[in-house]
C-alpha cells in the first residue's frame, strides 16, 4: 500500500528541482550581461561631433556713434527796420527764397523823404553863407597892403568863413543821415537764404529794431545732433564725422564737429552738437532729417564675434577655442571690450588665427573632439 504513495510525490520534486535550477541560470545570464554591457560602450569609440567654427581675427576698428540730427543754418538772424514808421508793402512770405539786396519789406517814405529835403535846403544855405564869408574874407586879404587893412578885422573875418564852413558840414552831415533815413524804409536781405518766420503785417507801425521776418542763411549749414551724456567723451575725439539724408538714403557727405554745448537741454537732457556740412550735397533743405554716423579709432585691435559663440563662466565671458590638429575643445576666458546687438568685440584671451566655437556652446564640455565646419574666415 505504501509503494504507490513514493512514486506519486517524485514527479513533482524533480519539477521543484529544475525550477529552482533555471532560475538561477537565468539571474547568472542577467548579472553577466549588466556588467558586460558597460564594458562594451566603454570600448567603443567617442563619437566626433560636427560643430561650427570661425578662425579668430583681431583688426583695428573703429566705434561708430549714430545719431539722428536736423538740417539747420548756422547763421539765422532777426530782420527789422533802421527806422520807425508804417508798413506799406511786404514783399515775402514764410518759405520764401531771397537773395541779398531783395526786398523784405517796405515803411510809408512820406516823413523821411520830407526830412531830406528839408536837409538838402539847410545845406544849401550853409554852403551859400560859407561861400559869401569866404568872399569877404578873400577880399580883405587883398587890401593887406594898404591903410585901410585892419588886423582886428581880418581875424573876424577869418572866424565867419571858418564858421560858415562849420556850418556847411553839418548840413552836410544831416543830409546824409536824412538820406540813409529814407532808404532804411526799404528792409532788404543781407545774404542768400530762406524767410524762416514773418511777425510783422501791412498796416502796423513797428519801431526802430522791432522783428519783421527771420532770414535763414544758406551759405552755412549744420546738422544739429542730441548727444547723450555717456558718449560726450567720444564726440569730443571725434576724428571724422560723415551723414546721410533720410531723402537721399546710401549717399554720405563729410561733416565736422564745430560746436558742443557744455549744458543739457532741459527737456531731452542730451547735449546739443553742430556738425558743419564740409561736402554739401547737391539738394539739401532745412528742416531735413539727417543720420550723423562719428567714428573714433579704438585703442587696440578687436576681434568681433557673434554672441552665440561666448559662454558664461562663472562671472566672466569665455569662448571654446577648438584645437586644429585633435578637435579637442578648450574653455578660455577672454575679455570683451564693447558689446553689440549682434556681436561682442573680443580685446584679448584668444590669439589670431584661433578657432572657436559659435553654435551649442552650452552643450560643450572640456576635452571634448569636435568636427570643425568653417563657416567664416574671420570676423567682420
Amino acid at each position: 500500500m505504501r509503494l504507490p504513495r513514493l512514486s506519486s510525490r517524485l514527479p513533482v520534486k524533480l519539477a521543484v528541482v529544475a525550477a529552482s535550477s533555471l532560475a538561477v541560470a537565468g539571474l547568472g545570464y542577467a548579472a553577466w550581461a549588466w556588467q558586460a554591457r558597460p564594458a562594451a560602450v566603454a570600448a567603443a569609440d567617442p563619437v566626433v561631433r560636427p560643430a561650427r567654427v570661425m578662425e579668430i581675427a583681431y583688426r583695428p576698428e573703429s566705434q561708430v556713434l549714430v545719431l539722428a540730427g536736423t538740417v539747420v543754418p548756422r547763421i539765422e538772424s532777426t530782420l527789422g527796420f533802421r527806422v520807425a514808421g508804417k508798413i506799406v508793402r511786404r514783399a515775402v512770405d514764410v518759405g520764401a527764397t531771397v537773395k541779398a539786396g531783395d526786398l523784405i519789406a517796405e515803411l510809408d517814405p512820406t516823413d523821411y523823404r520830407l526830412a531830406v529835403d528839408n536837409a538838402r535846403a539847410a545845406y544849401a544855405a550853409a554852403e551859400a553863407d560859407y561861400m559869401r564869408a569866404k568872399a569877404d574874407h578873400d577880399r580883405y586879404m587883398q587890401l593887406r597892403n594898404s591903410a585901410a587893412f585892419m588886423q582886428q578885422t581880418l581875424d573876424t573875418r577869418k572866424s565867419a568863413a571858418a564858421t560858415a564852413l562849420g556850418r556847411m558840414d553839418q548840413a552836410r552831415s544831416q543830409l546824409e543821415t536824412a538820406e540813409h533815413n529814407l532808404a532804411y524804409t526799404g528792409l532788404h536781405a543781407d545774404a542768400d537764404g530762406v524767410i524762416t518766420g514773418v511777425q510783422a503785417e501791412v498796416g502796423q507801425v513797428v519801431a526802430q529794431g522791432q522783428a519783421v521776418a527771420k532770414l535763414a542763411r544758406t551759405d552755412e549749414l549744420e546738422i544739429l545732433v542730441g548727444v547723450p551724456e555717456h558718449r560726450l567723451q567720444a564726440a569730443r575725439a571725434a576724428h571724422t564725422a560723415s551723414f546721410e539724408l533720410w531723402s537721399e538714403p546710401g549717399h554720405r557727405h563729410a561733416a565736422r564737429l564745430r560746436e558742443l554745448s557744455p549744458s543739457a537741454d532741459p527737456t531731452t537732457r542730451t547735449y546739443p552738437a553742430r556738425f558743419s556740412v564740409i561736402d554739401k550735397p547737391a539738394f539739401i533743405g532745412l528742416g531735413m532729417t539727417a543720420t550723423l554716423a562719428f567714428a573714433r579709432p579704438d585703442a587696440q585691435p578687436v576681434a568681433e564675434v557673434p554672441l552665440a559663440a561666448i559662454f558664461q563662466h562663472g562671472t566672466k565671458p569665455a569662448v571654446w577655442v577648438v584645437d586644429r590638429k585633435t578637435g579637442a575643445v578648450e574653455l578660455r576666458p577672454v575679455e570683451v571690450a564693447r558689446w553689440g546687438s549682434d556681436t561682442a568685440a573680443i580685446r584679448s584671451g584668444v590669439t589670431d588665427g584661433e578657432l572657436i566655437a559659435t553654435a551649442g556652446v552650452h552643450k560643450l564640455e572640456a576635452g571634448q573632439k569636435v568636427k570643425p565646419l568653417l563657416q567664416q574666415a574671420a570676423a567682420r
